[in-house]
């Protein structure tokens, strides 16, 4: 705190400005500086006069000033730590609210994580789900068109097997049917070539009649021709 002195000619301090002084200061002031001395009135125009009238030392005022001011700074000082003691609860209950929400905004936070694992997880699990029952589908699938193809196959081979017994059968009509009827000549036999590749055609397929028809219908069509010029020559 700035602090200002005036003097009279004398080097008195008479006036002191910049500072507000106590009660008890201004009545010790007033007291003469000497045990036996009395203060004199001084009057005049040109002369300023001391607190209540009586002239100080100047040693005793700034003496007594600076008591003053250790009293006004300790004043100070007891207040600004009353004042800390009693904000410190508020500070520590701020620090406490901002320490709560620091913790429920990473409860929430490790929350959120948790329950975005959770989804993902359920979500992975539904995937898998899905993914087995379309695996068992086309495995269900798969064994209908197997068990499709076993029995189209089966067909085929029954009838194939048809095929080959009607095939046979008239085969061995037709070649009864043509010892039946020359069995009165002596005759070269006829269509032999194509007999004896029927036979061998058969014998070399046995399950595949098909590809010996054409031999059969080739060598009925050359029994049925050896016939009818037979038949022409009236025997």
């Amino acid at each position: 705190r700035r602090v200002t002195f005036e003097a009279d000619e004398n080097d008195n301090i008479t006036v002191v400005k910049g500072i507000r002084l106590s009660e008890n200061v201004i009545e010790r002031m007033k007291e003469p500086s000497s045990p036996g001395g009395k203060s004199q009135k001084k009057f005049g125009s040109s002369n300023h006069t001391s607190i209540g009238g009586s002239a100080v030392n100047e040693e005793e005022l700034k003496k007594r000033i600076a008591e003053e001011l250790a009293l006004e700074q300790a004043r100070r000082e007891a207040e600004a730590q009353k004042r800390l003691k009693q904000n410190q609860p508020s500070v520590q209950d701020e620090l406490a609210k901002a320490l709560d929400r620091d913790r429920a905004a990473s409860s929430e936070h490790l929350a959120r994580a948790i329950l975005r694992e959770r989804a993902s997880a359920e979500d992975e699990r539904m995937k898998s789900q899905l993914l087995a029952k379309q695996l068992e589908a086309k495995e269900k699938e798969l064994k209908k068109h197997e068990t499709y193809y076993k029995e189209q196959l089966n067909r085929l081979e029954e009838r194939s097997s048809q095929f080959y017994k009607v095939t046979t059968e008239q085969y061995e009509k037709a070649v009864e049917e043509v010892k039946s009827r020359f069995k009165r000549y002596k005759a070269d036999p006829i269509c032999v070539d194509l007999q004896n590749q029927i036979f061998q055609c058969y014998q070399q397929n046995p399950k595949e009649t098909l590809s010996c028809s054409a031999l059969a219908a080739e060598y009925y069509k050359c029994v049925q021709h050896a016939r009818q010029c037979n038949a022409g020559r009236g025997g």
